[in-house]
């Protein structure tokens, strides 16, 4: 998941270096969710799995 954030992150420098305004936004703001869907599963995970270990 966070290889997935990074790449769109990274399209959308390259989008927004070459003026691609539009496209570098809409990458920007699929970046953004994936990070968040990544820290709210990470977070679980975490969790998760301190409460299954003895």
């Amino acid at each position: 998941m966070l290889r997935w954030t990074i790449t769109f992150l990274i399209i959308a420098v390259i989008a927004a270096v070459l003026g691609f305004t539009g496209v570098a936004v809409a990458f920007a703001g699929i970046a953004k969710v994936l990070f968040v869907i990544f820290l709210v599963l990470f977070v679980l995970s975490f969790f998760m799995g301190k409460r299954r270990s003895p």
